[in-house]
């Protein structure tokens, strides 16, 4: 399982990267937007949906996606969508989680499946529209998930006591969310010592001042965890280990950027409010 993780991982890397780093953002627009097509397709699969209207919902996101794009949309301020969106995840947070496994399942399909296509639309958005804004701000955004996760991972196995939420993920505990937040925190620190003033995340948020910064960074990781959660809630629900097997040894698209789907509209609401 490892070795066919890595070299998944490794293939992975081989196709994003130079997409990530190509001066121009086509690539990495496009790019990105197949895994659009494929999360479409996988939460489609988790509520219900046969093989052919899966692939047909999956497509049609993409789609709908490449004319946002194709029309000049990717070019607009999307300050009131971030606004929104983020109100939408908040509020998923204190519903959904508080109502259960059980509770998702009696929503009725025709609102939970429109609602997850279009958050994971807007988090295509806001990749991209974070690529816009710069190389070193993506990247930031990026590194505080997987920062928040590897030391969320390690503290856990290291401390965990107490769990986060038992019902929907077992393995999640509080001293395992602390540790990602003070990773995370540390991450923080280091970017602004060596680049205070640059494009990143975190300077953006050191300017607004000392203790909006730390509190912004606590409902960031907050959120990464919520967005872990509700998908691990999603896929209980329906029954389903991983969101699919696209990836080998890493599950489905979902499994891999549900802690950034909430994060990234999330960080440009933050930046542009």
């Amino acid at each position: 399982m490892l070795k066919q993780r890595i070299i998944t991982a490794l293939l992975l890397l081989a196709v994003l990267l130079p997409a990530l780093f190509y001066p121009s953002i086509e690539p990495f627009a496009a790019l990105t937007l197949l895994l659009i097509v494929a999360g479409g397709w996988e939460w489609a699969r988790l509520n219900g949906c046969g093989s052919s209207l899966s692939l047909g919902l999956g497509f049609g996101l993409g789609v709908l996606m490449a004319v946002v794009w194709w029309s000049g949309g990717l070019s607009l301020t999307l300050r009131p969508l971030w606004l929104a969106v983020g109100a939408a995840w908040v509020l998923l947070a204190v519903v959904m989680l508080g109502r259960g496994v059980k509770g998702w399942g009696a929503w009725p399909v025709g609102l939970r499946l429109p609602v997850g296509l279009v958050l994971i639309a807007c988090a295509w958005l806001a990749m991209v529209h974070a690529r816009l804004v710069g190389l070193e701000f993506l990247l930031s955004v990026l590194l505080l998930v997987w920062m928040a996760d590897i030391a969320a991972y390690f503290g856990g196995k290291t401390f965990g006591r107490r769990k986060l939420a038992p019902a929907i993920s077992p393995g999640k505990s509080w001293e395992g969310a602390i540790s990602g937040l003070l990773g995370v925190f540390l991450l923080a620190a280091c970017w602004i010592l060596v680049d205070a003033q640059g494009p990143s995340l975190y300077a953006r948020l050191w300017a607004l001042g000392p203790v909006l910064a730390v509190l912004s960074l606590v409902f960031l990781v907050a959120m990464s965890v919520v967005g872990d959660l509700v998908e691990s809630l999603v896929k209980r629900s329906a029954g389903a280990k991983d969101s699919s097997q696209l990836l080998p040894g890493h599950g489905g698209v979902l499994d891999r950027v549900d802690a950034l789907l909430p994060v990234l509209p999330l960080a440009m609401m933050l930046i542009t409010v």
